[in-house]
């Protein structure tokens, strides 16, 4: 029996950007702030496309848009910054977000060479190892130089809103034998 699937170059039909946007947003993901150098300025961009690659060797991936200040200024060889924020950081997320707040102090300090937010949840230096093109965004792999990790809940994005992990009481967890069927 062949069990080989077709492979399909291109997709069979048009798929709407909004559903495409909807349904991502239903992957519930942790908040990160990437930061880097711009223009001789520490910068930073709040993003959700992060992930640990490898452990052995430590690597990690991050995409961002071609357009943005973050793939205008970081190259292959360059170090920058990823923050996980924890639950009392929104402002911060909003912040690097697009949504500037003057007021807010400045949250960055520079540890082996890269900008990185100050009492972030865990913080992160990345060397970027390689850079590829998928769709409208770059992809860059990176070997990490140094984590720094700190204990508390973290900042959680979902369905287009800002959420946090609670206790759940164990006596209320839902479970097969009080599931409707």
């Amino acid at each position: 029996m062949d069990t080989t699937l077709p492979y399909i170059d291109e997709p069979t039909s048009a798929l709407d950007a909004t559903q495409f946007r909807r349904a991502m947003g239903k992957f519930a993901t942790g908040v990160t702030v990437v930061t880097f150098e711009h223009q001789g300025k520490p910068a930073g961009m709040t993003a959700n496309a992060f992930m640990s690659l490898s452990v052995d060797p430590p690597m990690i991936l991050v995409a961002a848009r071609s357009q943005s200040r973050f793939a205008q200024s970081v190259a292959s060889g360059d170090a920058f910054g990823v923050s996980f924020l924890d639950k009392e950081q929104e402002a911060l997320s909003r912040h690097f977000g697009g949504q500037p707040n003057a007021a807010l102090p400045d949250p960055f300090e520079r540890i082996d060479g890269a900008p990185l937010l100050r009492a972030a949840l865990v913080r992160i230096v990345a060397r970027v190892a390689a850079i590829h093109t998928g769709g409208d965004h770059q992809i860059y792999t990176a070997h990490v130089l140094h984590v720094h990790e700190s204990d508390g809940p973290p900042l959680l994005f979902y369905t287009g809103k800002y959420k946090a992990l609670f206790a759940l009481d164990p006596t209320h967890c839902w479970n097969d034998a009080n599931a409707d069927h």
